[in-house]
């Protein structure tokens, strides 16, 4: 039997069980932010991280009886939104684009240890990641934001762990780049 976790927003959760309006609005008021955040990295689009996030919390709702406090609510949210952005991918037969044409054999294996200049900040890297290719961009977020293996990843997207691999260290890389060309 799994070791039930203590949530937070226990109460709130057992008001919405009783179909309590006000405590949903809180519930929504405490995680969308974060939530928006996670859908809007995924698909570099405001519209649709906002439609994601509506689809997810009325799915959560929906579903909020299937919550087991086996984690905390905000990680089971977290996945219902992930496992929407990527659905959302699948049913607009969206083939992700993957980077085919760019020499992996001559991307590092490892981090370099190079150090980031004192004026990076979170819209620099958010600009950097927005300008990879959408396979990327869902691999580099999946495996560093969402915590997903690579192994998670390639069964998720339907590629393969080399492919999971490779587009996170060309992800990387190219962030790099576009940080040091951004403020140099």
């Amino acid at each position: 039997m799994a070791k039930k976790s203590i949530d937070i927003n226990k109460d709130v959760i057992e008001q919405c069980l009783n179909g309590d309006r006000q405590a949903q609005f809180r519930l929504y008021s405490l995680y969308a932010d974060n939530m928006l955040n996670v859908a809007y990295r995924m698909t570099n689009s405001r519209e649709e991280a906002e439609d994601i996030l509506q689809e997810s919390f009325i799915d959560a709702f929906t579903r909020l009886n299937t919550f087991r406090f086996e984690a905390s609510f905000g990680s089971w949210l977290k996945r219902i939104v992930v496992n929407k952005t990527i659905n959302r991918y699948r049913m607009k037969k969206l083939k992700l684009t993957f980077i085919e044409s760019y020499d992996f054999m001559h991307l590092p294996d490892e981090d370099t240890g190079q150090d980031y200049p004192d004026n990076l900040t979170v819209d620099k890297v958010k600009n950097a990641m927005n300008t990879l290719p959408e396979g990327a961009r869902i691999v580099f977020n999946l495996f560093l934001f969402e915590g997903y293996q690579h192994a998670q990843i390639a069964e998720t997207l339907n590629i393969s762990v080399s492919t999971s691999k490779t587009q996170f260290r060309y992800a990387k890389l190219k962030i790099r780049e576009y940080l040091k060309e951004d403020i140099v």
